[in-house]
């Protein structure tokens, strides 16, 4: 039976930012927002109109008309303006599990404040859809979900209506947009064109239906109203008078839809591109800016939040408001176009800015809980004081660097016992005075301070601190380093090669790892949405182009420091790369610094590179030795596995696919290919992978581009994404640094702790040196804290810490942790749980795979 009842929903999709600025978007908003609510207040009998399910398009409202707060919150009340359930309409593939629940908790307060949120998962435009999802929004009491791009018959279904599960059980009632959320834009009052564009739309939708009832979304990106609606619906009416076009709101279709008994049941991400793009290679363009936001992301959950806790346990308040601001700034730059970095140049660095503001107040915070905690720590004597900081509980690395100022040629650390503590100079410098207090010098004493680069071990594990005191002495302490050749380990023999890669031998293994840290050059034909490659080009190595690279390598007491760096040569764009004479050609400097502890196997790498290359990706190669079939990935709150090559590469011209199905990747912090042996790369800056001949992983260093969108990529036929606009920022002229991560485990996936050590990756030991100086003054503490200090954190055994905060109502501290594994895990009992939203659940005993649950600490 064909469909008979076509719901039609008044809404409007808010970028607030693409080819345009926010402070462009929001003068049409205060237009679009007073008409909006005249139609509403007007004609009583219009149902609802949809404000795009974020909150942040208000916060724009309210700030340029503050007097209309009260009209916008009598719409809400009644219904008839729809409101939240998000902060930002965010993106759901590099976004970190922390940052999306927090778009939901702010958003769903932002919305309590004026009245109830759409409790719809309204994501009409991101580009893919989480296989979490349906967890993250039932922890918020949220049963629907609704998007569009991602979705395809692959998942078993042609249907537009399914439940979708995620792996713990959570389930959501979904409606997919099969024609996009614009389907329904500036509907025409003409009969013969009105009928015309109708047949084709319906066409569509009865071949998807799996009811009776459809769904038309009637708006478009900053549509204004439209004013004639009901003048078309009746027209609607007369054209097919088999069907029953009615003036609607999502949750009436839903509410039909959620009669049918016949709903089949889907699960897994949804990142295939045949009905909607979802532009897989998104993820390393403007990678400048994606590194800022997985670097603030991680000292929000790593270092921030976990330590502005351990201070309210120290009887600190913690500072809600302030940590909210930080949040909300990253979360303006989390929309699928802003994140994607899919937009405007004048754009990008308006996204820049937001990210300067989020880490600065980050970093100044950070500072101040631990000036705070150590202020506060009552110690013998005068002295100056070393805080360290342990911000994750069960740490397994001893491992610890600090920095000591003091204008004394050398200095002795004591603890609580007065003990002495063995460490080791590393790194000695000269500060100027007025870096450290500018009053010094104001004084006219212009001596320099001695600033010491320490490393020791350090063996508390849990949630914690210790301060010593630090006593100056006379007598001058060397640098404890030495140059040497190779790396030698408790796990690893590292030689270094003249072509700029290292060889790995791991010990326990006795496998080798050769060309460790290959680049791969290759052009990119592509816009700021997808890598193109260009016909005719082949991949550049760094391991067949360079001779002699230069490769220093220091050993440390505790580690090993070396760096590896070389020029690359290459031709300098695109009208270069496949010319065979007169090549013009540009340089990329690139320089790896890596450290490692000697009884850790994680190999932390810093990647500098100045690149003057134009056009082009630029990859790092890890081989495993490991043939895989799947690469493991995380993603919010859990793991997935992705089949290393996809059967619809074969098929996806054949059957009229969007776009290429791609087998380029999202990750968060860790992505591994494992065996007997488990290869592992951990990032804190680009979330970009591709497993290259079934045995490497390539890590996306970055992407060159000059072109917002364009037509006809070898991958992506037809038409631009976005809009034909040059954006020369985004070649990537200049200076960038990455942060990643590699580590060999000589053991099984289920036995190498991949997403806890990623995250003990992610949480390095704090530290904080008081000395009587400083460029901002404090009031001495009131509190008296002792010189150690833990707090026994019940982390369930193989679980992993998603974050330790304070509940929103400042009245718990509480553990969110999340379950990596494939087997189900014990929680502790009589511990209070509550959900991602903070309220009270009844607790359940064990932890599913990929399942997340938020324990009460204290409180």
């Amino acid at each position: 039976m064909k469909p008979n009842k076509i719901h039609i929903v008044p809404h409007m999709h808010w970028d607030r930012e693409w080819y345009f600025s926010t402070e462009e978007s929001q003068v049409l908003l205060v237009n679009n927002m007073d008409e909006i609510m005249d139609m509403l207040e007007q004609h009583p009998d219009y149902p609802a109109y949809v404000l795009d399910g974020q909150t942040a398009i208000l916060e724009d409202y309210f700030a340029a008309k503050p007097e209309n707060v009260d009209r916008v919150k009598k719409l809400v009340q009644a219904g008839r303006l729809k409101v939240g359930p998000w902060y930002t309409q965010t993106d759901e593939a590099i976004i970190g599990a922390e940052s999306i629940t927090r778009n939901l908790l702010y958003g769903m307060k932002d919305s309590h404040q004026l009245g109830d949120p759409m409790m719809i998962g309204y994501v009409p435009d991101s580009f893919g859809q989480s296989a979490q999802a349906p967890m993250i929004l039932n922890q918020f009491g949220i049963q629907r979900s609704l998007f569009w791009r991602g979705f395809s018959n692959r998942k078993g279904t042609e249907s537009s209506e399914f439940k979708w599960q995620s792996d713990d059980g959570s389930e959501v009632l979904t409606a997919n947009f099969p024609l996009g959320y614009a389907a329904g834009k500036y509907l025409e009052n003409d009969a013969e064109k009105l009928k015309a564009r109708m047949d084709k739309l319906l066409t569509a939708l009865d071949a998807r239906a799996n009811g009776q009832d459809e769904l038309i979304p009637n708006g478009h990106d900053q549509m204004p109203i439209q004013r004639n609606i009901k003048e078309v619906i009746g027209l609607l009416n007369k054209l097919y008078p088999e069907r029953q076009f009615t003036l609607s709101t999502y949750e009436q279709f839903f509410d039909a839809i959620q009669q049918q008994s016949n709903l089949p049941v889907v699960n897994g991400e949804m990142l295939d591109g045949k009905n909607g793009r979802i532009h897989r290679s998104i993820y390393s363009v403007r990678m400048d800016l994606k590194a800022y936001n997985a670097r603030i992301e991680s000292k929000l959950t790593n270092i921030l939040e976990p330590l502005a806790t351990l201070a309210y346990r120290c009887g600190i308040p913690y500072q809600h408001g302030l940590i909210e601001l930080i949040w909300k700034e990253l979360m303006k730059n989390h929309a699928h176009d802003s994140i994607g970095g899919c937009v405007s140049d004048k754009v990008n660095r308006e996204i820049l800015g937001r990210y300067l503001i989020a880490e600065e107040r980050t970093d100044m915070l950070i500072d101040f809980y631990k000036r705070k905690i150590t202020m506060a720590v009552k110690a013998n004597g005068p002295q100056d004081k070393l805080t360290l900081f342990n911000l994750l509980p069960n740490r397994e690395s001893q491992y610890a660097q600090a920095t000591i100022v003091t204008k004394a040629a050398g200095f002795q650390i004591h603890n609580a016992q007065n003990q002495s503590v063995s460490f080791h100079v590393i790194k000695r410098e000269k500060v100027d005075a007025g870096l450290i207090d500018r009053q010094i010098v104001a004084h006219g004493n212009y001596e320099p301070f001695n600033r010491f680069t320490i490393e020791l071990n350090w063996s508390q594990r849990q949630l914690g601190y210790e301060t010593f005191t630090i006593d100056p002495i006379q007598q001058a302490l060397p640098v404890a380093t030495k140059l040497a050749k190779t790396i030698d380990t408790d796990a690893y023999y590292i030689t270094f090669n003249d072509n700029g890669t290292m060889t790995i031998f791991d010990k326990k293994s006795q496998q080798t790892y050769e060309r460790v840290l290959d680049v791969e050059n290759q052009a990119d034909d592509g816009d700021e949405y997808d890598f193109s490659p260009l016909r005719g080009d082949q991949p550049i190595y760094s391991a067949d182009l360079i001779k002699d690279a230069d490769i220093q390598v220091e050993e440390r007491p505790l580690s090993y420091v070396a760096t590896i760096s070389y020029t690359l040569i290459l031709p300098t764009d695109l009208k270069n790369r496949l010319k065979k004479t007169n090549v013009a050609h540009a340089a990329m400097i690139v320089k790896f610094t890596l450290t490692i502890a000697k009884a850790s196997r994680t190999i932390q790498v810093v990647a500098k590179i100045n690149n003057q290359v134009k056009d082009q990706r630029t990859r790092v190669l890890i081989p495993t030795n490991i043939i895989a079939t799947e690469s493991v990935a995380d993603n919010q709150f859990g793991m997935i596995k992705r089949p290393v090559h996809d059967p619809m590469l074969k098929v996806w011209q054949r059957d009229h696919w969007d776009e290429r199905p791609d087998e380029i990747y999202p990750f968060l912090t860790n992505v591994s290919l494992s065996d007997q042996q488990t290869v592992s790369v951990f990032t804190n800056s680009s979330r970009e992978y591709e497993v290259v001949n079934e045995t490497m992983i390539a890590l996306t260093m970055f992407r060159s581009v000059d072109w917002l969108g364009k037509s006809d990529l070898v991958r992506r036929p037809g038409r631009p994404s976005g809009i034909h606009a040059a954006t020369p920022d985004g070649e990537m002229i200049g200076s960038l640094t990455l942060d990643f991560g590699i580590r060999i485990n000589p053991e099984s996936l289920a036995d190498a702790d991949v997403a806890k050590m990623a995250k003990e990756y992610l949480s390095p030991v704090e530290s904080y040196n008081q000395i009587p100086f400083e460029a901002m003054h404090l009031n001495p503490v009131a509190t008296t804290l002792p010189q150690q200090y833990e707090v026994s954190v019940p982390v369930p055994l193989s679980a992993v810490v998603s974050v330790i905060k304070v509940s929103e109502d400042d009245s718990k501290m509480l553990l969110r942790c999340f379950n990596a594994t494939d087997k189900a895990i014990l929680l502790p009992e009589q511990v209070s749980q509550l959900n991602l939203a903070e309220k009270v659940i009844d607790g359940q005993k064990m932890l599913k795979p990929n399942q997340v649950s938020t324990l009460v600490i204290e409180g």
